[in-house]
């Protein structure tokens, strides 16, 4: 009864709580989204994700067998939820922007279905894609014992299956939904690629966790690279009023069968690494390295103590 009553006592606190923290709301210094459109749901989209991962890899994911006698059907059912789920939240993404920017919204919805349709005809262009991908890793990574192995397990993999379809939504100028399916695919995995970096084909990621490939990077094809590398900014330009430059290149360009090693951060715009470079593990690099060129630290000098026996 007394522990019932102390909590009479402090419940009757919360309404004040409550005033304060509705009071807040007002406070321009802080943020809230009231009053406006509908952001993408992060629920939503992870069930997309799922919905692509089944489209893209038919067979590999969910309890349902697809066979050859079922697979227009086990598709046709993929597509048409994915479409319904996709254009929803397409057609927020684009209400959002034209609410944030007081455009007209009249055609909203019929521009979200538009754009969704754009995306799943690009579907057997992302999963060649993807395929050459899968090949790349089990062509460069010893361990790997089958193709059904990669595609099941390597978060590489996942990652890239993330991007691809999210690169193309960020091209075809949809915001916010692009970068809530990769950041999502980076908190799962731990590798972060923006949307709107340029990725050629044939890329496979080794281990990955800690990889960092930013906005306007532009990697060539048949590149790897190992965890923990970097591709990033060197600085951040500012206009004028001191408010960042967002439209200019701002990192690297990886060209063709480059191989950058674990832990090495490349950073820049105008920094290129060339074709068929390698760049060795724990490199820091800012200026571009010609083509065929292996950028290596010098061996670190080791001291090897015997132990004491006492």
């Amino acid at each position: 009864m007394q522990d019932s009553i102390m909590g009479m006592n402090y419940r009757s606190k919360l309404p004040e709580i409550i005033d304060s923290v509705v009071t807040s709301c007002s406070d321009k210094g802080c943020f809230e989204h009231i009053d406006s459109a509908v952001i993408p749901s992060r629920e939503s989209i992870v069930e997309i994700i799922d919905l692509f991962k089944d489209v893209l890899f038919p067979g590999y994911f969910g309890d349902q067998t697809v066979e050859r006698s079922n697979l227009i059907y086990h598709i046709g059912s993929e597509i048409t939820e994915l479409f319904e789920k996709l254009s929803k939240q397409v057609t927020k993404s684009i209400l959002h922007e034209c609410r944030r920017t007081e455009e007209d919204c009249a055609e909203c919805i019929e521009k979200g279905q538009e754009e969704t349709i754009i995306l799943l005809r690009k579907i057997p262009q992302i999963r060649a894609l993807l395929a050459t991908d899968i090949i790349k890793a089990y062509d460069g990574d010893p361990a790997a014992k089958s193709y059904d192995e990669i595609i099941f397990s390597y978060p590489g993999i996942f990652a890239l299956m993330v991007y691809r379809v999210a690169h193309e939504l960020h091209e075809q100028d949809i915001k916010i939904l692009p970068r809530i399916m990769t950041e999502y695919a980076h908190s799962v995995v731990g590798i972060d690629i923006h949307p709107g970096a340029k990725i050629g084909k044939g890329f496979f990621i080794d281990h990955g966790t800690g990889v960092v490939i930013g906005e306007t990077s532009v990697i060539g094809a048949n590149v790897r690279l190992y965890q923990g590398v970097t591709l990033g900014s060197l600085s951040f330009p500012r206009d004028e009023k001191g408010q960042i430059i967002r439209d200019l290149k701002r990192h690297p360009t990886i060209e063709d069968d480059v191989v950058i090693y674990s832990n090495s951060t490349i950073l820049g715009g105008d920094t290129v690494i060339g074709a068929r470079s390698v760049v060795g593990g724990n490199v820091w690099l800012t200026r571009s390295v010609p083509a065929d060129t292996k950028v290596l630290i010098e061996e670190p000098k080791l001291v090897f103590k015997e132990r004491s026996s006492s």
